[in-house]
């Protein structure tokens, strides 16, 4: 009669094969089940953080609906979470009365974990209560360097040959640009957001078209496009400051600017400037703008009539 069961060769090869097995599951399936389930691991970039504009309409109906007393509270929740939220470390937060039916108010967050800026976004949506913010605008980035910064050697050869040959005054000159690249670093990629009254958001792409496509330009010519475009805006040093934030797959545009002044002028004069530069006139593409007002939640609740 034909024996039917597994020869004892075979039934050590199918044991071998789940002892294999059982190795690979407990060196690839596990840690990666434990990875994507821990909620409790940071969500931190490898350099620079997250940065996240959020804009809301109140529904004033809604609004209405509540008693004073709840509403009452839901103020004291919004006022309750941006001081949770500002405590956070290396965490910011800002509060916009944004001036155009665009929106009513609006928030702009730099926050390093990815999971902070998740949830803070969840509760500031639902802060004053269900249905009443209704999110008109989000856009979501991350600080930045620009590629295009001067080197050491690009800045030594721009040195006068008497400073170039004196070793001690080039070692001078040295110091002095390293400190300047630190602090210019320190404001691009982890900065301190200013208390400026007028803060204008706008994203931004560079143009990929037949005629003009920026990324097919080699990388000195954009270079030297680029430094004529940031020579612009250190014309408004004092005047004007500027956050660029970077949203290549993070968003649907490329780049995100927000812009601090002291008066819409001079948000107006530097963005029409820059129009006339080639980076600008030739390459870009620009989003919608917002123009916002810092002001203190006590202050904003009354510009809201809430």
């Amino acid at each position: 009669m034909r024996n039917r069961g597994r020869s004892p060769r075979s039934r050590d090869a199918l044991a071998n094969t789940r002892d294999a097995c059982a190795t690979l599951d407990q060196k690839f399936s596990r840690p990666k089940l434990s990875a994507m389930t821990d909620k409790n691991i940071a969500l931190v970039p490898e350099e620079g953080w997250h940065c996240l504009h959020l804009f809301y309409q109140v529904e004033y109906g809604q609004w209405q609906l509540l008693s004073r007393e709840d509403q009452n509270a839901a103020k004291t929740n919004l006022s309750s979470l941006v001081q949770e939220v500002r405590a956070m470390e290396s965490t910011q937060l800002l509060t916009l009365s944004i001036v155009t039916p665009k929106a009513d108010i609006g928030f702009m967050l730099i926050t390093p974990d990815l999971h902070n800026a998740n949830k803070i976004e969840k509760q500031l949506s639902l802060s004053l209560g269900a249905d009443v913010l209704t999110p008109v605008y989000s856009y979501l980035s991350l600080t930045e360097e620009s590629e295009y910064i001067t080197s050491e050697d690009e800045y030594v050869r721009t040195l006068e040959p008497s400073v170039r040959n004196d070793q001690a005054k080039l070692d001078q000159a040295l110091a002095a640009f390293r400190e300047r690249m630190k602090h210019y670093r320190q404001e691009r990629v982890y900065p301190t957001l200013p208390d400026w009254p007028v803060v204008c958001f706008y994203n931004m792409s560079k143009r990929r078209g037949e005629q003009r496509n920026w990324y097919a330009l080699p990388y000195d010519e954009r270079r030297k496009l680029m430094k004529g475009h940031a020579a612009v805006g250190r014309e408004f040093a004092g005047k004007v400051k500027q956050l660029i934030t970077g949203s290549t797959g993070l968003d649907d545009a490329e780049w995100g600017v927000t812009l601090f002044a002291r008066d819409t002028f001079q948000i107006k004069a530097i963005v029409y400037k820059m129009r006339f530069d080639p980076v600008s006139a030739e390459y870009a593409d620009f989003g919608e703008f917002y123009i916002g007002i810092q002001l203190p939640l006590d202050e904003l609740f009354r510009r809201l009539q809430l």
